[in-house]
């Protein structure tokens, strides 16, 4: 077998080895450790670039460890010299010495300087988009020929979007496992009356959550609410705002530290935990609060069904499917910012919908024109979540498959609410076998009690008031 042929087959084995599975951790894994067999090198250490903080953030190796108790290596493009072919864009090879060379960096928990040689490439997606860089070292001098330079390349160019699609599953996966601790949360919190039940569910869930050690409310006096577990090595004290006043702290323990995503889901339990120790008192001082906590249980709940209905869903983009999803959730928590900033039981419609216009506009139109006319309709909290729902379906739909400007129509017809949206183009069918129209033909007979109409470009809504 030529170097070629050898090569080509060892560039079909490694993506058809690292396509076999979506979880972004054995992904890198198996990225490190098939690289470095492709290549015969002694080790090979995978980076993924993060966008927020434009950091290259060593994730996998192979070949060599990293103390899971210290802090991750990472580097900025343009830092040592993997991040010197990430800021290029290319290769850079260094046959013997690697450690003399003036870009390399020094991690303390990472003995890169054993090794003489290093090939780092660029991983790029779509042939531009940084989605990181990977290197093979080498405890002997070596100088890598062209073809090998090549094909550790191609290697990771195929690689690429296949990381690209595990991270938006570790994404939705969770966002999942976050809805369904916020759910927990909000269950416990809607069938208590009693404010330290509530405060003992929310605690107990945020360690489940984070496998925190411990957990514990500090209030806004000092007092600590509900302590749980013990301490660990390491802590996080996330504050808890309510209309912008701090109230207290919700604080976790564990030994290991906790990565941003841990943080930003700690963040959304202490919003439902600063919302439950509010309307705990309000029930105290003899406010019923309980519908709001009902309401949100239902919210959480519905996004739950719908992430689930997405994800039977058969020959689906991830990130198209991601994107749809975050939009309902947007949605719905627009209708939960309205009915909180009324404090009424109904929804002015023209509002709602002119928010969640200018929401979908800006990711999605493109330079194309939006009209609305908009008459005053008012709904119940119930209902206005479902024609949210189905206008951002509608919308959205429009948005990406359609031509020309796009009408939004909104007013009442012989006693019934008519919503319409209509583009100039000549219709699609990708609605028609897709899951957005599932779930509109379904919000609209099931909860608003009416008919939905799809004809070439436009899509009308009509339902009883």
């Amino acid at each position: 077998m030529n170097a070629a042929d050898r090569h080509l087959r060892l560039l079909t084995e490694t993506t058809a080895a690292v396509n076999s599975t979506l979880d972004l951790e054995e992904v890198l894994h198996l990225v490190s450790e098939k690289v470095a067999d492709a290549l015969g090198a002694d080790a090979c250490f995978v980076y993924l670039y993060d966008e927020r903080t434009d950091e290259l953030v060593l994730r996998a190796t192979h070949g060599a460890s990293v103390d899971e108790m210290t802090r991750r290596p990472r580097m900025r493009p343009g830092e040592g010299i993997t991040g010197s072919a990430a800021a290029e864009r290319s290769p850079v090879m260094i046959p013997s010495a690697a450690h003399l060379d003036p870009r390399f960096k020094q991690f303390p928990n990472l003995h890169e300087d054993e090794y003489e040689s290093i090939l780092a490439v660029p991983i790029l997606a779509q042939g531009e988009r940084l989605a990181g860089a990977l290197n093979v070292r080498t405890l002997v001098p070596r100088e890598y020929r062209t073809d090998e330079v090549e094909l550790l390349q191609s290697i990771a160019d195929q690689v690429a979007q296949s990381i690209l699609h595990a991270q938006l599953y570790a994404q939705a996966q969770r966002r999942v496992a976050e809805l369904e601790a916020l759910a927990k949360i909000s269950e416990a919190v809607s069938e208590s009356l009693y404010l330290e039940e509530s405060l003992e569910a929310i605690v107990k869930t945020t360690m489940e959550a984070v496998h925190a050690t411990g957990a514990a409310l500090v209030l806004e006096d000092g007092r600590i609410a509900w302590p749980e577990g013990r301490a660990g090595k390491h802590a996080v004290r996330t504050p808890l705002r309510w209309k912008r006043r701090q109230i207290g702290e919700l604080v976790a323990d564990r030994d290991a530290p906790f990565s941003d995503d841990d943080r930003a889901l700690l963040e959304a339990i202490a919003h439902h935990a600063a919302v439950a120790l509010e309307h705990g008192r309000a029930v105290m001082r003899g406010v019923l609060a309980q519908e709001i906590h009902h309401r949100v249980k239902n919210n959480l709940q519905t996004v739950a069904s719908l992430l689930r209905l997405q994800s039977r869903a058969a020959d689906v983009d991830p990130r198209e499917a991601l994107e749809h999803s975050v939009n309902r959730i947007l949605a719905i928590a627009a209708v939960h910012e309205v009915l909180t900033e009324q404090r009424d039981e109904d929804v002015e419609l023209a509002e709602l919908i002119d928010r969640l216009r200018a929401m979908l506009v800006q990711g999605l139109a493109g330079g194309r024109n939006v009209e609305a006319k908009l008459e005053q309709v008012s709904l119940g909290g119930n209902r206005a979540t479902a024609l949210a729902l189905v206008f951002s379906e509608l919308l959205q739909n429009a948005l990406e498959h359609g031509a020309g400007a796009v009408r939004i129509e909104l007013g009442r017809r012989n006693g019934d609410v008519v919503l319409a949206i209509a583009d100039e183009g000549t219709g699609v069918d990708e609605l028609t076998a897709g899951t957005g129209l599932s779930i509109v033909r379904a919000l609209v007979r099931d909860e608003l009690r009416g008919s939905f109409d799809l004809r070439g470009a436009r899509a009308e809504v009509v339902f009883p008031a």
